[in-house]
């Protein structure tokens, strides 16, 4: 049985289970909430109407979040020649090919992002097992396999975001840091929900977005009312 902190206990009844609340209204409340002894992510968990047994109606992507994500991002970039210049210019952590590989098949998974150039897919191609349960095969539906990777850097490390549908048809991504402003929090949220609803795929039928929740990483959730742009 689980048994949850003083802290969280404390927090959770705080925060109105049955309530939708408005975005910098539930931002505000989370603000408020007994903290945790670090900085706390600040998170967002949709629920989406799809069956994420189709493949057609899986949702993955990235935006940039204007107001970035308070933490820094570890990028590691498959690109040679001039590209993985135009790489290690941009401020990728680390640049390679085949070298690299090696390196994350050996186990070094120590990173956040990994930006391919498209000619590097035949070393990127065979880290799939090693990659891919941790979310971060490269795709070109998430920006990360890019013709220009300096571009790509670059726009990781200012706050750029991956998210992917999981099993049970939900999206989670960080949208920021406790301490961000409240103001600035709502910005970020805005800009990843507007984004998702933008990706409907045609094949889903009837309401998109059905739930959304945001939270901090060791705080309860609170839902949110989310008007989705009509046309979403």
């Amino acid at each position: 049985m689980v048994t949850h902190s003083k802290r969280f206990r404390a927090a959770v009844a705080r925060v109105d289970r049955n309530k939708l609340y408005e975005p910098a209204e539930a931002l505000t409340l989370l603000k408020s909430l007994p903290g945790a002894k670090f900085d706390e992510t600040v998170e967002v968990a949709v629920l989406l109407g799809i069956d994420p047994k189709k493949s057609d109606q899986l949702v993955r992507g990235a935006v940039s979040l204007p107001k970035g994500l308070g933490k820094t991002i570890k990028v590691v970039v498959f690109a040679e020649g001039e590209k993985a210049a135009a790489a290690s210019a941009a401020g990728a952590d680390l640049v390679g090919s085949g070298e690299l590989a090696e390196k994350i098949m050996g186990g070094w998974t120590d990173f956040d992002i990994v930006i391919a150039s498209p000619d590097m897919m035949k070393h990127v191609g065979k880290l799939g097992k090693v990659l891919g349960p941790q979310g971060k095969m490269p795709s070109p539906k998430s920006g990360t396999v890019a013709a220009d990777v300096g571009a790509a850097v670059r726009e990781f490390k200012a706050g750029k975001v991956e998210f992917r549908t999981d099993a049970g048809g939900n999206v989670h991504a960080a949208v920021g840091k406790r301490s961000f402003k409240v103001e600035d929090l709502e910005v970020n949220l805005r800009t990843f929900l507007d984004h998702l609803s933008a990706m409907r795929p045609p094949a889903v039928k009837g309401q998109f977005v059905r739930k959304v929740s945001v939270s901090t990483t060791m705080g309860p959730g609170a839902w949110i009312n989310y008007g989705a742009p009509v046309n979403a």
